[in-house]
């Protein structure tokens, strides 16, 4: 997996890194290609291992998904339909946009808590919420709930089996791979269904 390898992120960057992952991955333009999903499963893991402190880490993660959520959604607020004339190389697509917000079109305001769990999606989903003007008593509501379930889901899952299966580091790559083609299958699916209406 080389450089995107969640155990040499975690290893480099210590918690304090995750949380500000957490937050590039889920608030920044360029955050879309962050590991969040792998990441967090990983450092749930050891966190189990005594390397971590799991409520620090929750409490830290889940700030950081929610905070980043808002910093997207008030970009997209801020600076509305200009994004989707722009087209900056690779880390800003305004094909990712049109994605996120056929998605928030099919899943109205549950996208907020779904693409959660959707790479990429993830990202760009409340900077649509911010351009459609979706009121942001609404928006932060089911940011606070899916920034709670995506973080405190991945790291207690990472932390419980860390904490029953025998030298866990051996299955962490197999795993957060795994996991990485999993969070992917919907962007498939949805590719597959389109060709086929065409």
């Amino acid at each position: 997996m080389g450089i995107f390898d969640p155990i040499l992120i975690i290893k480099a960057v210590g918690i304090i890194g995750i949380v500000l992952i957490v937050f590039a991955e889920t608030g920044l333009f360029f955050g879309f290609f962050l590991p969040g999903d792998s990441l967090l499963f990983t450092a749930g893991i050891f966190a189990s291992q005594g390397f971590f402190n799991i409520q620090i880490l929750l409490v830290g993660c889940i700030l950081a998904a929610i905070i980043g959520d808002s910093v997207g959604y008030w970009s997209g607020k801020k600076y509305g339909r200009q994004l989707f004339d722009r087209d900056a190389g690779f880390f800003f697509k305004k094909k990712r946009l049109y994605d996120a917000e056929l998605f928030y079109e099919k899943y109205g305001k549950s996208t907020i808590i779904i693409a959660r769990f959707v790479p990429m999606i993830r990202t760009f989903a409340p900077i649509v919420a911010g351009i459609g003007n979706m009121k942001y008593r609404s928006f932060v509501s089911y940011n606070i709930f899916g920034g709670i379930i995506w973080v405190s889901g991945l790291l207690l899952l990472g932390y419980f089996l860390g904490g029953i299966i025998h030298d866990p580091e051996i299955y962490i790559i197999p795993i957060a791979v795994s996991i990485i083609i999993l969070s992917f299958i919907p962007i498939f699916i949805k590719m597959i269904v389109m060709k086929f209406k065409k």
